[in-house]
């Protein structure tokens, strides 16, 4: 299966990959990953995003549709693959439509992971770090034993300054009106599934497994 993950910050992405990937054997590929490998691997693509990347600019749509090209054409996607983080914008996604194309594959899934943005803030600035290990922890979902107070350590637990709700409103703004162009895009193509994301992380993932074996029938 060839699935495009898609949802807000805090939406549970990672989760759900994690258990698409474990569950389908399909390898998980995010943009970071793919310019990591290529730049490991010292690639010609490799090395031109790292001159970006190394001077904090923004790696051109060319470089990252090359190096997205070269990773899907490795053998490990033969089966399938978990794109997240690429396609972001319309003429991504119409690139990953060639690329695909020109492989003999498509986009057979779109998944959406879908999150209330008052639920995402409370997700997102609910979130405390250790100062000194580096742990993390949730008010809500994961608090820490003692408040304030990092149990592996003593060490005390800070909020990261991009945590703070106005910012993390202005982050989940931008996001919403970068992905939305996307998600017409493809529900217009019909490979869109929007799954609900507030419930218990295994009820995820159930409909997101019901979803695959449906399509498989």
């Amino acid at each position: 299966m060839n699935i495009v993950l898609m949802g807000l910050p805090g939406a549970g992405k990672g989760t759900q990959a994690d258990k698409i990937v474990e569950k389908y054997d399909i390898p998980h590929i995010s943009t970071g990953d793919m310019f990591r490998a290529a730049i490991n691997n010292g690639t010609e693509l490799g090395l031109e995003a790292k001159s970006y990347i190394d001077k904090g600019a923004l790696v051109p749509d060319e470089v990252t549709i090359g190096i997205v090209r070269e990773r899907l054409s490795q053998p490990d996607c033969d089966q399938g693959f978990l794109l997240d983080g690429f396609p972001r914008t319309i003429e991504q996604a119409e690139e990953l439509d060639n690329i695909l194309s020109a492989l003999g594959k498509s986009v057979e899934h779109v998944v959406n992971i879908e999150v209330a943005k008052e639920e995402l803030v409370k997700r997102l600035t609910g979130r405390r770090i250790c100062k000194v290990c580096g742990s993390s922890y949730h008010l809500i979902f994961k608090p820490s034993k003692e408040e304030g107070i990092c149990d592996k350590d003593g060490g005390e637990l800070y909020q990261r300054a991009d945590d703070n709700p106005e910012t993390v409103n202005n982050r989940l703004e931008v996001n919403i009106k970068q992905s939305q162009p996307l998600l017409d895009f493809y529900k217009a193509k019909n490979v869109l599934t929007d799954i609900n994301g507030q419930q218990d992380i295994n009820l995820v993932f159930a409909d997101v497994d019901a979803l695959f074996k449906s399509s498989r029938n």
